[in-house]
């Protein structure tokens, strides 16, 4: 089972280090992390980030307030259907898209694989189609990027834990060593996709937590910037920062084991891009295959 990590939309918030950790100047970098996973039942993709649509013509389909809040970058070479195709595949390849969740900047891609049967959880659905409530609602979970998508295959928590987690496992269509974790919280639907790939399992947290002294370290640590958003877009802070310790003792206890990464840490996303990288040229893969 082959895993490439791809960057599939680009913010550059003002704040520098207080908001990414590492920046020198006046501005951040975040990234889009999503994987493409090459299967016995075709590619599958873990979320999508920014779509076409959204690169070529952002408003009305994202917030303004958010496309300038985030100071989103829009490449159309960044999107997931142009880094497909760059890999040598075309948008039918792409059988299944698992969501974290649907925010604006995890789901613009869907309606650019309109074969691809897509996954997430049953509360999650729920939340962003009939009950988008609010002034956060309103700006994460956007109609235009969401109309059109059949078919939907939405889960409720079944099959056997995952390392003390709960879990869904045989997910439709997918091979077994792809399943989903809950982890709820930023969004009352959200979940993490963990892939065992013959080495290890990789965990795909999304935004279950967004800096990588989070988890890995027994007291975590978050630059103010980080630690205030996540205030604000949270729907219940207390599922959210017990997701956030469970996933920090994860880290800890099973370092050899899983591998833990999140959504939207450019230095979380660069090692592991550049360890597949690696791996790809021991495996005498052309290395531009593994980004």
């Amino acid at each position: 089972m082959r895993v490439y990590h791809l960057n599939c939309g680009t913010a550059c918030p003002l704040g520098g280090a207080l908001v990414d950790g590492r920046s020198r100047g006046m501005f951040a970098r975040l990234v889009c992390h999503c994987l493409l996973i090459e299967t016995n039942a075709g590619l599958v993709l873990v979320d999508t980030g920014l779509g076409l649509r959204d690169v070529k013509r952002p408003h009305p389909r994202l917030s303004r307030i958010a496309t300038t809040l985030a100071n989103l970058q829009f490449h159309e070479s960044e999107t997931a259907i142009r880094q497909v195709e760059k890999l040598g595949f075309g948008a039918s390849d792409v059988r299944h898209i698992i969501v974290t969740h649907l925010d604006f900047d995890h789901a613009g891609g869907l309606q650019d694989f309109p074969n691809a049967t897509v996954h997430l959880m049953s509360d999650e659905l729920e939340a962003a189609m009939r009950q988008r409530h609010g002034f956060i609602a309103k700006q994460r979970y956007r109609p235009m990027q969401l109309s059109g998508i059949t078919p939907w295959c939405d889960y409720q928590v079944q099959g056997e834990a995952w390392f003390g987690f709960e879990a869904v496992r045989q997910l439709d269509g997918l091979p077994p060593e792809i399943l989903m974790v809950p982890l709820r919280g930023h969004t009352w639907g959200h979940a993490g996709v963990a892939v065992e790939t013959g080495e290890g399992w990789l965990l795909h947290a999304g935004d279950a937590y967004f800096y990588r002294g989070e988890i890995g370290v027994p007291e975590r640590t978050c630059p103010p910037g980080l630690r205030l958003f996540q205030n604000v877009v949270e729907v219940s802070r207390e599922m959210r920062l017990k997701n956030q310790e469970r996933l920090r003792a994860l880290s800890i206890e099973r370092a050899g084991e899983v591998r833990i990464f999140c959504a939207h840490d450019a230095t979380e996303y660069l090692q592991l891009r550049t360890a597949a990288m690696s791996l790809a040229r021991q495996a005498a893969i052309p290395p531009s295959e593994a980004a």
